[in-house]
């Protein structure tokens, strides 16, 4: 697989990304991809591993597996690549995965962190190979609709078009099952279209995925809420199965004094106004422009705000991280191929810095209120935590005011809003199936893809 002795040679490359002065002024994509040459030289550096981790998908003792959930033929098609065999590259890529369009964008490779050259060097760039793959596939015509099921073939109608329902319904239809994708937004895509921002991932990649579904015989409700009873009991009567896959959209909330003033945001509200005003030109139903703006929260959406933040013209950006700041390598406990618990600065951090001149980060960080003023957020009453016996203990005398009249909070999701679990009677009704977060709790993009596809197999067989 690749070139033999390749990694003793070729450095790994990944994808380019925009200048900040430049990926700050607008919404397009901040990442280009390498020359395909470029790409296949990298995927060359596979090493034709006796045993491939990085498809594996297993916990190795940390608290994220690693290796690929959906098991892809890593290697396999890291050798197609290199020799430029990129028609087999790409149908061996879509046996396991339907959708490396998304993945090959927004995955956090767990596959690149099981690589077994990243034990003493730089993993694969198996992300960016993946995303070579797919491009090529799109750029050639050569992704192609299903066949469309026959108009006898048993019904399901799938709720919710994020990567779990999407893939669910993807797989639903090659086993020639009839399918209804229902969707409560205006447009499909789940937290694809309305979460991620299009700077990570392009809203036309989303439609074009969706139509390709549509044009495999897949039926689309938009602006349907199944959380509506009489909704619910149709798609049961008139469907042989209902699958969920509504995500774990229940957010967790800021529970200070003042938390409920009207410039507290959920960050998933923040984000679907801004990707709108992208869409349409319509205005953002919450801007920063010229405010102060804190965000809360240190994962990925938190990012996404600050990075949302800056193209709105904020003032300034503090982003707070409840926990302590990691170290900068792996600890003697973390060791490869676990997941590496280390600082990582993503790019709309790398955007802060140097749009405002510092790291927007405050490490181990506690809100204890939200100051108000005229019934608006003037500030937030913060202090400094303590983590050196491993739980957090407040520092006596680091009570401060940070300066805000825009709170974001991205703390993550507690798990899924049960209304529309409930109107389906979810847990005792046998022609109900459940996919992705909404059964397993708030998790990556890629395992929703994997539980989707999970979810569609036992779907089918209950219909045969």
């Amino acid at each position: 697989m690749g070139k033999p002795g390749a990694y003793l040679d070729v450095v790994r490359h990944e994808h380019g990304v925009r200048s900040v002065a430049d990926s700050v002024a607008d919404y397009g994509e901040i990442a280009h991809a390498l020359s395909r040459d470029e790409q296949r030289r990298q995927a060359s550096r596979c090493m034709y591993c006796g045993v491939a981790f990085c498809q594996a998908g297993l916990s190795f003792g940390g608290t994220r597996p690693t290796g690929c959930p959906l098991h892809n033929l890593i290697p396999e098609w890291n050798d197609l690549l290199y020799r430029g065999l990129w028609e087999q590259a790409a149908a061996r890529l879509a046996l396991t995965n339907p959708f490396p369009e998304f993945t090959g964008r927004v995955c956090p490779a767990p596959c690149e962190v099981a690589c077994n050259l990243g034990l003493n060097d730089q993993a694969t760039t198996i992300r960016d190979n993946e995303r070579t793959i797919s491009d090529w596939s799109w750029d050639e015509g050569a992704v192609a609709p299903l066949e469309p099921a026959p108009a006898s073939a048993p019904s399901v109608a799938v709720v919710g078009t994020g990567p779990a329902g999407l893939a669910c319904a993807w797989e639903l239809t090659r086993r020639g099952v009839r399918v209804t994708l229902v969707e409560k937004e205006d447009r499909a895509g789940g937290l694809l279209m309305y979460g991620i921002p299009n700077m990570k991932l392009p809203k036309h990649v989303v439609e074009r995925r969706v139509d390709l579904l549509q044009k495999s015989g897949v039926e689309l409700r938009l602006g349907t809420d199944v959380a509506n009873p009489e909704v619910a009991a149709g798609l049961l009567e008139n469907h042989d199965a209902v699958v969920a896959a509504v995500g774990a959209r229940d957010a967790r909330r800021l529970s200070v004094p003042g938390a409920e003033l009207p410039d507290v945001v959920l960050a998933v509200d923040y984000l679907t106004g801004a990707t709108k005003y992208v869409l349409d030109g319509t205005a953002p139903s919450v801007d920063a422009n010229g405010l102060d703006v804190v965000v809360i929260g240190g994962g990925d959406t938190g990012t996404d705000c600050v990075a949302t933040a800056l193209r709105q013209g904020a003032k300034s950006v503090a982003q707070l991280e409840f926990l302590p700041e990691p170290p900068a390598s792996r600890s003697e406990d973390n060791v490869w191929p676990q997941w590496p618990r280390v600082r990582k600065d993503d790019y709309g951090q790398l955007e802060a810095m140097e749009v405002l001149g510092h790291d927007p980060r405050m490490w181990a960080t506690e809100t204890l209120e939200v100051l108000g003023e005229d019934g608006c957020v003037s500030g937030l009453r913060i202090a400094s935590l303590d983590w050196s016996d491993g739980k957090p203990l407040r520092v006596a005398g680091t009570e401060r005011v940070l300066d805000a009249q825009l709170v974001l909070i991205a703390m993550g999701f507690v798990g899924p809003q049960r209304n529309v679990l409930d109107a389906l009677g979810a847990e005792s009704n046998p022609k109900v199936f459940v996919a992705g977060d909404a059964s397993t709790g708030p998790s990556l993009v890629v395992n929703a893809i994997a539980s989707g596809l999970a979810c569609a197999a036992r779907v089918a067989e209950s219909l045969t």
